[in-house]
């Protein structure tokens, strides 16, 4: 692992973006194609990126049975218990309308309301992901969401992955796509003869899953704009290297491309972590991936005090921040910028990942600056309410196109003013 210094760190999100053009201009195509030749579109993309020629598309009542009859009275329970733990998380987040009446009898609020229809994007590739599933709809089904479409791409035998399809029937999906990439996206966002349009798409998915998303932003609401995995691991002399090098490979086999850094204030800790994740790739079933990207994207930064770290941390905004101190809940309040934060020895990030109950789909790139992990407000919206009552409306009417009046709109003016001729009534 590299060695690195803050500074670094500055143009950390820059160093880890690849030349897309050529990518979006594919991805252009295929949103153009399949808004105007549908499933026919749908049908052509999927044969040639997924290798599956498929007449029907729509996943099956026998084929989401089959599958959850498939796989064990273990993985079961801890699919349901994951997902017990999810939706009690998630049910604490659901917001609640409110409504004020102020003296003059006016009523201002606020109303809460679900969103008609999601479409949930579950990644394939290279794994499956049912920790996808939950982390995806339970949030649109606590949100009261009425019609959530999930779409993920199929093997070449044309079929999904089975714990993707058990977990769905666990959790009381019905509507289930087998189509992946920008044609996915595409189908949700603009409608087929076959998937619906939908009013917000969330999920992660590749860079032509992102692009996708970022081209149809607009038209349809999403989540985010998901890259790569990340991690960043904030530890002191009371750290074990090897949970660190560990917790570091976690993320450095999801993809090529995932960053996975260590910050410390030890230097015999870091060396220590250097030689553990050398040792510990040896034995990764994914280490092809996971070497490759532990040896371009990550690294190494120890600084002088923990005040210092923590200034690291903020400028990297990680998407996964595990605290591996002597104290760490004393490094929680100066934290400001992480997508998840997991405090202490036992709560390394697989825990969020998959059991504990917060949301796994989480802002990568440095966009933990400013935005949050998948929630239940993602699928819901706010409406203003506004109820003036004829007293409020007779102290502030002439104020109020005055105010109209200042920004040369007559006509706001006059349809305030209009009301006084009830007075003559």
């Amino acid at each position: 692992m590299k060695r690195l210094t803050k500074e670094d760190l500055k143009g950390w999100k820059t160093k880890r973006e690849d030349d897309t053009s050529e990518q979006l201009a594919s991805v252009k195509e295929i949103i153009r194609r399949v808004r105007a030749e549908g499933d026919t579109a749908v049908r052509t993309y999927t044969e040639t990126f997924d290798g599956a020629s498929l007449d029907d598309y729509r996943v099956t009542s026998e084929e989401m049975s089959d599958a959850y009859e498939s796989i064990s009275q273990k993985y079961i329970d801890v699919i349901q218990e994951a997902a017990i733990n999810i939706r009690r998380f998630h049910e604490k987040q659901l917001p609640t309308s409110w409504f004020d009446t102020q003296e003059n009898g006016t009523m201002l609020g606020q109303k809460y309301t679900s969103l008609d229809r999601a479409g949930v994007y579950v990644p394939g590739g290279t794994a499956a992901y049912p920790s996808s599933v939950m982390m995806n709809i339970i949030p649109a089904q606590v949100a009261g969401v009425k019609r959530i479409v999930m779409v993920t791409p199929p093997g070449p035998d044309g079929q999904v992955p089975i714990g993707v399809l058990a977990t769905a029937q666990i959790l009381g999906v019905t509507e289930i796509y087998k189509v992946g990439g920008a044609q996915a996206i595409a189908a949700l966002a603009y409608g087929t003869e076959t998937v619906p349009k939908v009013d917000k798409i969330t999920g992660p998915g590749n860079i032509f899953v992102a692009l996708a998303k970022k081209e149809v932003f607009g038209d349809v609401d999403i989540d985010m704009i998901a890259g790569p995995s990340e991690i960043a691991v904030l530890c002191d002399d009371s750290a074990r290297a090897g949970e660190v090098a560990a917790d570091l490979l976690s993320q450095a086999e999801h993809d090529e491309r995932s960053s996975s850094i260590c910050i410390t204030t030890s230097e015999r800790i870091a060396g220590e972590v250097e030689e553990e994740v050398e040792q510990q790739l040896k034995g990764l079933p994914r280490r092809e991936i996971a070497e490759k990207s532990i040896h371009t994207y990550g690294g190494i930064i120890v600084t002088a005090t923990m005040e210092k770290a923590v200034e690291a941390v903020n400028e990297l905004a990680p998407e996964h921040l595990e605290v591996l101190t002597e104290n760490p809940y004393e490094q929680l309040g100066a934290i400001r910028h992480a997508g998840a934060i997991f405090l202490g020895p036992y709560s390394s990030e697989p825990v969020g990942d998959y059991f504990a109950g917060p949301n796994h789909v989480l802002p990568t790139s440095g966009t933990a600056r400013f935005s949050s992990p998948l929630n239940v407000h993602d699928f819901m919206k706010k409406s203003s309410v506004i109820s003036y009552s004829e007293a409020a409306w007779k102290e502030n009417v002439d104020k109020i196109a005055s105010f109209a009046r200042l920004e040369d709109l007559e006509g706001h003016a006059r349809a305030i003013e209009k009301r006084k001729e009830r007075l003559d009534d």
